[in-house]
């Protein structure tokens, strides 16, 4: 019985054991707890750092994208420079070979013809009724038969009747004007029906017909009763032929008559603002004289262009939108005697002669020859005008820098090219040209006749 006894733990250790227990129990817990964390911590940064080398591989690729973008980028720059560079080096030779071709097929007039070359060509307006006026003229300032023909071959001035036809076919008036033509050989037939308020089409066909036939610097009209010094108006027509757009003639700005049954009435006066207002600045009707692009840009665009009822007002407004320049030359409208003879005696001569009041010389038919002779510039002065030009000093470096520009545009193209330089000269003027054409390598340089010249 006492050995069972002494075997039995006594209740006082009984707490002690449940503390060691316990303590011994969070001892092992925390260690085991500690293994845990450690190999948590551990799974995660290795986690984080195969995130980070993913990370890392992502923005080494991006950096290698960026920089693969960037070559392209850089290189897809070198591809446009050079399909820029081969663009302009193509437009270059496409505009050089169809400026030729232009230019080839500019020299051909509408029946396969070539064109002849002009300095002016003049249209007088002249209608069926106006034989005597005709006449008077062919008595006074316009030139007959071979002298006709030595003016045009010369001096490159050609002067014509501008007419058209009658309503009827084969009419008594189309053959009296054919028997007439036959004798002087001195008109201009026009596909056109002639009526006075026609005149703004009659003008159209006349720039249209004239540019078709010859290539002319200048293109003038002139109506038929109206007295015209053809020397003088040869030499201030020179003083332009620099500028490429240019519209000579006596500049005026009238008022817009809206009544009816008045002269120069306006149907369409509504497109001119209020009562009382004026037309834009335009040449006045009697003569006036366009540079060749712009005959040129009447000729192409005749269908579309707008006719008013005065002649003169539709072709201002045809020019109306472009750039070019209006010369306001008094000369060309200068009054009868006394006014042209005074100015003559000053020796100013005039370009032009009538009357206002009359809208051109009043009974032309018999004053004409008074006028000729009181304001006519003389016999010589026509054929003693100089419409060429003369030789100008030029210094030696203007012409070496001048090849050298023409020689560095002719390389940047390398290929076929036809380069024009012109200059102008201080005196005002004529028109320089320098002209290289380079045929695949093959460099030849040409120059016209007149280069470095200056108009007399």
């Amino acid at each position: 019985m006492k050995t069972k006894s002494s075997a039995k733990v006594s209740a006082k250790w009984i707490p002690i054991f449940s503390i060691c227990f316990f303590f011994l129990g969070m001892m092992f817990t925390n260690r085991f707890l500690g293994h845990l964390e450690s190999d948590n911590q551990l799974i995660t940064q290795r986690r984080r750092d195969q995130e980070l080398q993913i990370i890392a591989e992502d923005c080494n690729s991006e950096k290698k994208k960026a920089g693969d973008q960037d070559k392209s980028v850089i290189n897809e720059v070198k591809l446009d420079k050079s399909i820029s560079i081969l663009q302009t080096e193509l437009s270059v030779s496409r505009r050089a070979m169809e400026r030729g071709r232009m230019n080839r097929s500019s020299e051909m007039s509408n029946d396969g013809t070539l064109r002849k070359k002009a300095f002016v060509v003049i249209g007088i307006n002249t209608a069926f009724s106006s034989r005597k006026r005709r006449d008077s003229l062919r008595d006074t300032w316009m030139p007959q038969g071979e002298q006709l023909r030595r003016l045009e071959q010369e001096k490159g001035i050609v002067v014509r009747f501008m007419i058209g036809h009658s309503a009827t076919s084969n009419s008594i008036l189309d053959r009296a004007l054919d028997s007439e033509e036959s004798l002087h050989n001195d008109f201009l037939r026009l596909d056109h029906i002639e009526g006075y308020h026609q005149l703004s089409a009659k003008t159209k066909i006349f720039f249209m017909t004239a540019v078709a036939k010859w290539d002319a610097d200048f293109y003038v009209k002139v109506d038929d009763d109206v007295h015209v010094n053809l020397g003088t108006l040869a030499a201030n027509l020179a003083r332009h032929r620099s500028k490429p757009r240019v519209y000579i003639g006596c500049m005026k700005s009238g008022p817009v008559l809206a009544q009816k049954n008045v002269k120069y009435h306006e149907p369409e006066y509504w497109k001119f603002g209020e009562d009382g207002n004026k037309y834009f600045r335009h040449a006045t009707g009697q003569i006036y004289a366009i540079s060749k692009d712009l005959a040129t840009y009447i000729s192409i665009n005749q269908p579309i262009l707008h006719k008013y009822a005065n002649e003169d007002v539709s072709l201002g407004s045809w020019f109306i939108g472009l750039e070019i320049e209006h010369v306001d030359d008094r000369s060309m409208c200068c009054g009868t005697p006394p006014e042209c003879e005074l100015k003559a005696q000053a020796g100013n001569v005039c370009v032009a002669s009538f009357d206002w009041s009359c809208s051109g010389i009043c009974k032309s038919v018999e004053k004409m020859k008074f006028v000729h002779e009181r304001c006519g510039e003389g016999e010589e002065a026509l054929w003693n005008a100089s419409l060429r030009c003369k030789l100008m000093p030029v210094s030696a470096s203007f012409v070496f820098d001048t090849w050298l520009l023409i020689v560095s545009v002719v390389e940047f193209s390398r290929c076929y090219a036809v380069v024009e330089f012109f200059f102008r000269s201080w005196q005002g003027g004529c028109l320089y040209k320098l002209l290289v054409e380079c045929d695949f390598g093959v460099e030849e340089a040409s120059f016209d006749d007149h280069i470095f010249n200056s108009v007399e």
